[in-house]
């Protein structure tokens, strides 16, 4: 094989997800510095893959989240043809992420033991979850060679902030800058057993507008009444949810002292714009999913019941979320501003 390798990365439906994808993509660039890195991805991701300077192109997938829609996928993948993809790496462990590869007659295709994969792949990896315990390590561990040992630390994300669109939505959405800025991130899509009580973050967000901070709420249009609670707190609080893109929210992240959030695709996001991250979990674990940032730090009282990756509370109390005081929370903010 000559010229540069081209790789065709089957990306991940998550938001989270696809920002550690981007440690993979680091990864990659650092082996093959020439190689082309194109990404097939849901449409809504593609502003995001445009902030990860190792990323050539971002390809949208025109299927819905678990759709099989197999002729699209057949489509796709012989319209890619031309573009002489060397490598793919299918991060996804479904059938259905193999295909646009499969189709596209890309040589080697690199993933994971799973569902009906055999003969799609043609570089099949096992999954021992017992060396590969975090995401990211899942995925960066795709893109080396097979029975390569890991590096000691996966490199951290970090997206590339649009200055000059942050200067637009400061002045659009009427954000004032005069004082340092606490972004809040209560929402968190999975379900209740991962979001921190909604008056635990509106006591949260009293303390800091009594030391003089703003606070930026940030979340989905869903999550907008939900955060109303918490902006009621008083002056100097705006709720965004809703308001923003997600590159928006990128951007505007940037421009923040620090974040709070639960464990969620925005505190991947919030950790890749470079900002101090306090992390709060509750049914998931800091130890699958950490915050990938050396400016972040995790809340977590790791209980007898936890970590149960439950949507909802099986026993019925949260109360790996109940009984993180804010006041923890706070000290452990404070901490990670003090120079």
């Amino acid at each position: 094989m000559t010229g540069p390798r081209r790789y065709l990365i089957a990306g991940p439906a998550w938001v989270g997800d696809m920002v550690m994808a981007q440690s993979l993509f680091i990864t990659l660039r650092r082996q093959y510095p020439d190689a082309v890195i194109d990404v097939l991805a849901p449409e809504w991701s593609l502003p995001l893959l445009e902030r990860m300077p190792e990323v050539n192109e971002g390809i949208p997938l025109p299927v819905a989240h678990g759709e099989l829609a197999l002729r699209k996928r057949w489509r796709l993948g012989r319209a890619l043809r031309r573009k002489g993809y060397t490598h793919a790496i299918v991060i996804p462990r479904s059938a259905k992420a193999v295909l646009v590869p499969f189709f596209a007659g890309v040589p080697v295709r690199t993933g994971y033991r799973g569902e009906l994969r055999y003969g799609l792949l043609n570089d099949i990896r096992p999954l021992d979850k017992s060396v590969l315990t975090r995401t990211v390590q899942r995925q960066v561990a795709l893109g080396l060679p097979k029975e390569a040992p890991l590096p000691p630390e996966a490199p951290f994300p970090r997206l590339t902030v649009d200055t000059d669109n942050q200067r637009r939505r400061l002045e659009s959405l009427g954000l004032e800058t005069d004082r340092p800025a606490v972004a809040l991130l209560p929402g968190a899509a999975y379900g209740p057993a991962k979001q921190w009580p909604l008056d635990h973050w509106r006591d949260l967000a009293d303390t800091l507008l009594a030391e003089g901070f703003r606070i930026w709420i940030f979340g989905s249009k869903s999550e907008r009444p939900a955060a109303e609670a918490i902006a009621e707190a008083g002056e100097g609080a705006t709720n965004l949810c809703g308001r923003t893109t997600l590159t928006d929210t990128a951007d505007l992240l940037a421009a923040c002292r620090a974040a709070v959030s639960n464990d969620s695709g925005l505190m991947h996001v919030a950790c890749a714009t470079g900002i101090p991250v306090v992390g709060i979990y509750g049914s998931s674990t800091p130890a699958y999913t950490p915050p990938l940032s050396d400016r972040a730090e995790v809340v977590y009282l790791d209980l007898d019941c936890s970590p149960c990756f439950e949507r909802t509370c099986p026993l019925g109390h949260t109360r790996c979320l109940t009984q993180i005081a804010p006041a923890q929370v706070h000290a452990t903010l404070e901490r990670l501003q003090t120079p």
